[in-house]
């Protein structure tokens, strides 16, 4: 199965994440969305940040979690190619996301520049899960 793919959506970006469980479709998310920005595999996992979101729902925890990633590369300048996290129930019916993440500084020089990703949206996000795999639908406006 691939990671992810993308689909044409006009004047934005979209694609699909797929992943074992839940929390792999996450973290193929986050790549996918890096993917848009630069090619991650020209990324060095050398500066690693704690990442911690909580949320209403799945989708919301989604939402919230690229926009997360997108205010550290908005505000430090970084692109990240590794992911590690852990979704958690509260209990409450939210959830919770805590995570460790590995990218470095972005260098025009070094790193290939493609889309700037401005905002992840809601619009067509899907998260559909069974004991098999999921798959998470995306919408970045570019």
């Amino acid at each position: 199965m691939e990671k992810f793919e993308f689909f044409d959506v006009t004047a934005d970006v979209g694609f699909r994440a797929h992943g074992k469980d839940l929390e792999e479709a996450f973290q193929n998310a986050a790549q996918a969305m890096f993917e848009v920005m630069t090619d991650t595999s020209q990324i060095k996992p050398t500066i690693k940040r704690e990442v911690k979101v909580e949320s209403e729902d799945k989708k919301a925890l989604l939402y919230d979690w690229l926009s997360e990633l997108l205010f550290l590369h908005d505000y430090e300048g970084l692109v990240f190619s590794k992911f590690s996290i852990n979704i958690t129930s509260t209990g409450k019916g939210s959830f919770q996301l805590k995570g460790t993440i590995w990218g470095e500084e972005f260098h025009q020089e070094t790193h290939e520049v493609r889309d700037e990703v401005k905002a992840v949206t809601f619009h067509l996000m899907e998260i559909n899960e069974d004991k098999q795999a999921c798959t998470l639908q995306v919408i970045l406006d570019t």
